[in-house]
């Protein structure tokens, strides 16, 4: 592997140790006590600011149960799934189907959660370097940030920086909600772009 790849592959690792860890809702400070890996360091290496040592990476990919190819990105490519199918589940509650390979800069997930059965708690909030864009495409979502709640239906977009406190949950009782989420692990925001229409020559 080239210097350059090498480098490349470290800059997109701490991404991916952040989703890995969110995924599975377990907080920095309760992978620090099970790894003996301090908080502020496990901070640094999710958002870019420190190179994790091959024996940090080896610990966290025992903790999460993950392969290192998974963590640097060289993990063959998922054969294409057939249309319809159902994502990969990450836990009782909910599925996350990846739709980019984590190769650093701006990836994208699909999140499912499914219908609840009743009245629940305020989302956990989590907060972290980042910026994200999140577009439900199915059902209400309640998403709760800082101090907003917010209930978002079929086509409602909203962006926001990932330090503010946030957390999402089904806001529906009859079925699942289905959004779209990509994320900028470095601040990155979305460009937006207007095109216009084509003149019509005479």
């Amino acid at each position: 592997m080239a210097g350059d790849d090498v480098t490349r592959t470290l800059a997109a690792m701490g991404p991916r140790l952040r989703d890995v860890r969110e995924r599975r809702g377990v907080t920095l400070a309760a992978v620090s006590g099970a790894t003996g890996i301090s908080p502020s360091t496990l901070s640094r290496i999710e958002t870019g600011r420190r190179k994790p040592t091959l024996e940090v990476v080896l610990h966290l990919a025992k903790e999460y149960g993950v392969s290192l190819d998974e963590l640097a990105g060289t993990a063959p490519a998922p054969e294409a799934e057939p249309r319809g199918a159902a994502p990969h589940s990450f836990g009782d509650d909910k599925a996350v189907l990846p739709l980019t390979r984590y190769v650093g800069g701006l990836h994208a997930h699909k999140h499912v959660l499914p219908a609840v059965a009743g009245p629940s708690g305020r989302p956990r909030q989590v907060s972290h370097e980042g910026y994200e864009w999140l577009c439900v495409l199915y059902g209400r979502l309640w998403v709760a940030l800082g101090d907003q709640d917010l209930v978002l239906t079929a086509r409602d977009v909203v962006e926001f920086d990932t330090r503010i406190p946030h957390g999402v949950a089904n806001a529906g009782s009859t079925g699942p909600v289905e959004y779209l989420i990509m994320f900028g692990p470095q601040g990155e925001r979305l460009r937006q772009r207007t095109l216009q229409p084509p003149v019509a020559h005479r």
